[in-house]
């Protein structure tokens, strides 16, 4: 199983180019953002406390996340390929991820960090916001989860760096050539 991990910026275009690669490579796309929305859509106990938090713009904290995915992780064990978008989103989400891949044989095939200027983010944010009405998009939450992504996320970049799988593609043209640069570096890991 090949495994992929988007990593950016809220904005920065993961969701978009994890949709591509998913359609290209027949792999699952494991978005959790949309995992969290849906469960909130469901009004569920868990969606309710999801919801305390991501309709803050604040990160869902670890361990809730952590059991979330390996549930995910369980269902979808035998695909061909996964494509973690939107998580991790802190350095122990990062660790917690290497081990539970470890423990079933895996580890992450290809880090890439979707990169954009903070102006462009927020653009593309507020947009979307207008578009889907996300409760998240919002100019106020959206500069909080810059903010939240500055300081607890960013971080991740260095432990990526540490142990060789960081690899970048810069947002700022068109979401083809994002694309592209994407699929270049997919081409090179061994499948």
């Amino acid at each position: 199983m090949t495994i992929i991990v988007l990593f950016g910026a809220p904005g920065s275009g993961k969701g978009t180019q994890g949709a591509l690669i998913a359609e290209k490579y027949g792999f699952l796309h494991l978005s959790t953002g949309l995992m969290l929305r849906d469960e909130v859509k469901k009004g569920s106990e868990l969606g309710k406390e999801i919801d305390k938090y991501i309709s803050k713009g604040d990160l869902v904290p670890n361990e809730m996340m952590c059991s979330i995915l390996k549930e995910e992780l369980n269902i979808y064990i035998n695909e061909k390929g996964i494509i973690f978008d939107g998580f991790p989103r802190t350095i122990s989400q990062a660790e917690f991820l290497d081990i539970i891949l470890k423990e079933n044989g895996l580890k992450i095939d290809l880090m890439v960090d979707i990169q954009a200027d903070e102006d462009i983010l927020i653009k593309r944010l507020i947009k979307r916001g207008t578009m889907s009405h996300r409760s998240d998009d919002t100019h106020d939450t959206i500069l909080k989860r810059l903010k939240i992504y500055e300081k607890e996320t960013k971080p991740i970049i260095d432990y990526y760096k540490k142990t060789n799988r960081y690899n970048s593609v810069v947002s700022i043209n068109s979401i083809e050539d994002t694309f592209e640069n994407i699929v270049n570096l997919i081409e090179h890991i061994e499948m």
